[in-house]
């Protein structure tokens, strides 16, 4: 076959889920055989790729802002040309379902992967989130299929649109031997400090698990990645609450780093609590980190009882004295989980996609069932 990924940044992956899934789902798909085809758009000082893991990269333009960059992007993409001749598409980010019509117009069967319930999220205000609850609806109704990657997801597109999705997470990878000796260039030693990486963005809980470790009386540093390209105001709440044993060292791109980071945490903290299942989750758990996680059902989902779960500052603090005052048991725990969670396997996540877009090729899906729509085309933009 021949498809498309639309919708992203691209790959590289070296910003979210979406980013992720592509990288590692596209590349096997190439490697079996099928032409893959990524639409990018390169961040400003980014090389400019034509192909990568066997993917055929097509960049293009968009327009930096906040409430465009990923919409206007999408728009070029589903016009351009290297679509002739695609078989099957999967267009990323129900924000983008407005162009789905264009992509069935062109005589392309698509699903949309809905992702998390982005409408919930701050940084969007009360215009961003209802169109985000009408991107929902739009994509009930035009794409031929919905993809899920957490049940809490499909089970939200079920009772809100009465909507049947594809259920398919993220894969874990499960590092063995991941060393540490990096460690030294950010002056950390395996085991002894805590760890954060995460977008700064509000759901994500950032500031909480800042403001909860400054309020412990944790000894060892907490460590945390990340930074966010429109979140100045959150990002100086952040700096200001810390304290000198927290080191924030801003976005990470280098994987051996992140993973030996991963891997030599004494603690994980993943304050992420409306995106579904979340791939730096995933890579914490198959590094065997003891994971703190916010208490949601995407989390429970995904590290169930190997975990210890926070919902305040209060909480954040509570997991912090426990996993320092028996460091070991911490260790076996992330053991344990890590063993759980290589029930999720990339491989596996390869074949759902390749079975989906086989079947959109050939007609094999039955679209979401738009079963109690109609009632809902104010598409609850207040109170619902």
């Amino acid at each position: 076959m021949r498809v498309a990924l639309i919708g992203t940044r691209g790959v590289p992956a070296r910003y979210g889920g979406f980013e992720t899934a592509i990288e590692e789902v596209g590349s096997r798909l190439a490697a079996r055989g099928h032409e893959v085809v990524v639409y990018c758009r390169p961040a400003d000082g980014e090389a400019i790729l034509d192909e990568y893991l066997g993917m055929e990269l097509v960049n293009l333009p968009s327009v930096r802002r906040r409430s465009l960059e990923t919409i206007s992007h999408t728009a070029l993409s589903v016009l351009h040309r290297s679509l002739a001749g695609v078989d099957s598409a999967i267009v990323f980010n129900a924000a983008n379902a407005p162009l789905l019509p264009v992509v069935r117009a062109r005589g392309i069967p698509v699903a949309t992967h809905v992702d998390g319930l982005e409408w919930k999220r701050a940084k969007w205000g009360p215009i961003g989130s209802r169109y985000y609850r009408m991107g929902e609806a739009m994509a009930v109704r035009w794409s031929d299929a919905l993809i899920a990657d957490a049940q809490g997801i499909a089970d939200y597109y079920r009772d809100k649109f009465s909507a049947q999705t594809r259920l398919i997470a993220y894969g874990a990878p499960i590092l063995t031997e991941p060393g540490s000796g990096r460690l030294r260039e950010l002056g950390l030693e395996p085991h002894g400090y805590h760890l954060v990486v995460a977008r700064f963005e509000p759901e994500n809980h950032v500031l909480e698990i800042v403001r909860g470790y400054v309020a412990s009386d944790a000894a060892r540093p907490l460590v945390v990645v990340g930074s966010a390209p429109y979140s100045d105001e959150y990002t100086a709440a952040i700096h200001e609450a810390a304290d000198e044993r927290v080191r924030l060292v801003g976005g990470l791109w280098d994987q051996e780093l992140l993973d030996q980071l991963y891997a030599n945490a004494l603690t994980y903290l993943h304050g992420h609590s409306v995106g579904g299942t979340n791939p730096s989750l995933l890579r914490a758990a198959g590094a065997a980190a003891f994971v703190v996680a916010f208490d949601v059902s995407f989390n429970r989902e995904v590290v169930g009882p190997f975990a210890e779960y926070f919902a305040d500052e209060a909480g954040v603090g509570a997991a912090l004295r426990l996993a320092e005052a028996d460091p070991a048991s911490a260790r076996d725990r992330g053991l344990d989980l890590q063993r759980d969670i290589a029930r999720y396997s990339w491989d596996d996540v390869a074949d759902a996609y390749e079975r989906l877009l086989s079947d959109l090729a050939a007609a094999r899906v039955r679209r979401p069932s738009s079963r109690g729509l109609a009632r809902r085309q104010r598409f609850e933009t207040a109170g619902g």
